[in-house]
């Protein structure tokens, strides 16, 4: 860490703090997150091991890019490229709703870098506006923070359905299915896109059921004929109150029609029926 200068603080990470530092050697700013190591593991957490070997993989304009990794000590520090700010600092930087081609233009990178991943077998497992960093300069936008992200095989496994902030998790999370697909990126994805519409979480809850009851009061309570399977999930959801799907386009006012339709199919409370990242570049609203 010798030939790094720190600057300040800029926030937190999963598993850990990020810093703004200085690069003696290439003359560059970069965002370094320090990860401390508890005397509980022997070695590297598996953790850690996991986000840098997903990091190392990845390499696509739209995905933030892992410049060098130093162990010192108790510490772990992950070195990454320094962007601007993260969307979440964007979005309430502009005050007034962002322009549409912008959200446009934000909606398409994301949405590159979300199908690249699954392309590769990579679920990212917490996608939200602090976890996207923008370049001011190049309006590009960047997914970042894989603390949570893993790789998913054939068959699938059983998962941790503890992922996601929750404002951006996946119903199926919520009713607590340990067997998931990357419709659960696609669900985070809508939700930030919705944001950037309305400048506002369009989800808030401050607990799980909170939560499940903030999506029904919009996309309706599911039965087994929207939602195929969905009392076996939790049979408890034919307890909650029954609530009918409301008018998307007067939800999002101010959205285009083609707009409106691209977010209906990434909030589709069936996952098997949610949009694909690659589908979705294909959608009219961004072509």
């Amino acid at each position: 860490m010798d030939k790094y200068r720190g600057i300040w603080k800029i926030g937190n990470g999963s598993y850990g703090e990020v810093y703004k530092y200085f690069d003696t050697s290439s003359r560059e700013i970069v965002a370094i997150k320090k990860i401390t190591i508890d005397d509980e593991f022997d070695g590297v957490p598996s953790m850690i091991i996991r986000e840098v070997s997903i990091l190392k993989e990845m390499e696509h304009e739209n995905i933030v890019r892992l410049l060098d990794v130093v162990n010192e000590k108790d510490s772990v520090y992950l070195v990454f490229e320094h962007l601007d700010m993260d969307l979440l600092k964007y979005i309430k930087r502009t005050q007034l709703a962002m322009k549409s081609h912008t959200i446009k233009n934000f909606l398409r990178q994301i949405l590159s870098g979300v199908a690249y991943c699954h392309a590769h077998k990579v679920l990212h497992r917490d996608l939200k506006p602090p976890n996207l960093l923008v370049d001011l300069k190049l309006k590009r936008v960047k997914l970042a923070d894989f603390g949570l992200a893993r790789t998913v095989g054939i068959p699938s496994k059983s998962y941790s359905n503890e992922v996601v902030t929750l404002c951006y998790r996946a119903p199926e999370l919520l009713l607590g299915s340990h067997q998931y697909s990357s419709a659960i990126d696609m669900w985070s994805v809508g939700c930030i896109f919705g944001e950037m519409v309305t400048l506002n979480p369009i989800f808030p809850a401050r607990s799980e059921l909170d939560q499940l009851l903030s999506i029904f009061s919009i996309l309706g309570t599911p039965d087994e004929e929207t939602w195929p399977g969905v009392t076996s999930l939790s049979p408890e959801i034919t307890l909650l109150p029954k609530m009918e799907p409301k008018d998307l386009a007067k939800e999002f006012q101010g959205l285009e029609p083609a707009g409106v339709d691209i977010l209906s199919k990434m909030l589709c409370l069936d996952p098997i029926k949610r949009i694909t990242a690659r589908d979705a570049l294909k959608h009219e609203y961004l072509t």
